[in-house]
């Protein structure tokens, strides 16, 4: 690189964001977010090191803004006595979650879908925690016969289950009422099973759908932590999350350290402060209300790229509480335009309060000049769907 005209490399820089920002459709992350009120702490070095709710001797921080985004989470999920940060990356908060199941139950056995984040399996290698892997329904969910199987098969063991809120490919959720149940006809104590939900993006979204169905995802469960990403629905310029657990799990972790007259208690220690003044500024504008009707036009978008997909015969599939839309695989031009995440023959598209009709419709103006396979990616729908070249999912 030459650094001989910086101000040039800057502006180049500035134009290759722009564009890749306008062609942006394929990863969940709300690129819609006001910065000019935060703007004056930039130059600031705010970190909010340490544990969220233990004071430290390093001033300049944060954390009066990362315990209402915590409370704000609380309340909504409806935990009382919680314990939580605001953290680096949705990944982070998995690997907080796992780390808190581990240490409560030592000897578990993590039990997830074949769908499931893959830092939910880095967390297993980290950790070296034994993890078996559950194959999931043509649409995503975990297969709940099969879960009762593996645990039958471990009996003796305790039980740690990753819960997705939102597959990552498909937009699935996992059926927790299901789930929970197994663990109750099996009569596993209270204390011998963990349940973590990764709700990286939907997690956030389901407590305002209104076409929810009863599906519930909270602490009046009991599950025992969930995480979520900042940057995704809530919206953030840099990768950030928040997790929730019962406070009680926390006890293994906290580890008073002198050097910073605090406790060592998160993954990472130090943590950026400028993901919390995001959070809570948005929090702040848009409410209960704001997320309300965020949802709402999400939900709304998603379904019409659906139609509009179909319309134009491409196959396509889009779980009922999700704004993810799958459809077969485009030419590779058009992935890389676009930014579309795929996995073998499927592409989707996951639709955030940041792309609104217009975009999509210019969307699908680019779609409507690539070939397609013509390929079905229903896959075990039985008698709905008739055709004999389906996409394995």
């Amino acid at each position: 690189m030459n650094f001989t005209n910086k101000a040039q490399i800057l502006d180049d820089y500035e134009q290759y964001i722009i564009e890749r920002t306008h062609h942006h459709m394929g990863y969940p992350y709300n690129l819609d977010f006001k910065y000019e009120e935060l703007s004056k702490f930039f130059k600031y070095s705010i970190n909010n090191l340490g544990d969220p709710f233990q004071p430290s001797n390093y001033g300049v921080h944060s954390r009066q803004f990362e315990l209402e985004i915590l409370k704000f989470f609380a309340d909504l999920w409806k935990l009382d006595d919680y314990w939580g940060y605001v953290t680096n990356s949705g990944t982070e908060g998995n690997l907080q979650s796992m780390l808190i199941a581990r240490e409560n139950l030592p000897n578990g056995i993590l039990y997830t879908s074949s769908e499931t984040h893959y830092s939910i399996f880095k967390a297993a290698h980290m950790y070296k925690m034994k993890a078996i892997t559950i194959p999931t329904k043509w649409n995503g969910c975990i297969m709940l016969d099969i879960l009762k199987e593996e645990i039958l098969n471990n009996i003796d063991k305790p039980v740690i289950i990753n819960v997705n809120v939102g597959t990552t490919m498909k937009g699935a959720i996992d059926n927790l009422s299901g789930i929970l149940n197994i663990l109750h006809d099996l009569q596993i104590p209270r204390d011998k099973f963990y349940v973590h939900c990764d709700g990286a993006l939907f997690a956030m979204m389901l407590p305002y759908l209104q076409s929810a169905n009863g599906t519930i995802v909270d602490f009046t469960l009991p599950i025992d932590s969930i995480a979520v990403s900042g940057h995704k629905f809530l919206g953030c310029p840099m990768p950030c999350g928040v997790m929730l657990t019962r406070k009680i799990l926390m006890n293994p972790l906290l580890k008073p350290i002198e050097y910073l007259n605090s406790v060592d208690s998160t993954i990472t220690g130090s943590r950026n402060g400028l993901s919390s003044l995001f959070l809570w500024n948005v929090i702040t504008d848009k409410g209960h209300d704001g997320f309300r009707k965020d949802v709402e036009m999400v939900m709304e978008n998603a379904k019409y790229l659906e139609k509009e997909l179909t319309n134009r015969s491409i196959s396509t599939f889009r779980n009922n509480l999700s704004s993810t839309v799958i459809f077969e695989r485009p030419d590779e031009d058009f992935v890389i335009k676009w930014q579309l995440a795929c996995v073998g023959d499927i592409a989707h598209v996951v639709i955030m309060p940041s792309i609104n009709k217009e975009k999509i419709d210019l969307f699908l103006t680019d779609i409507d000049n690539v070939q397609f396979n013509k390929k079905c990616v229903r896959l075990h729908m039985g008698n709905f769907c008739q055709c004999n070249d389906c996409i394995i999912l």
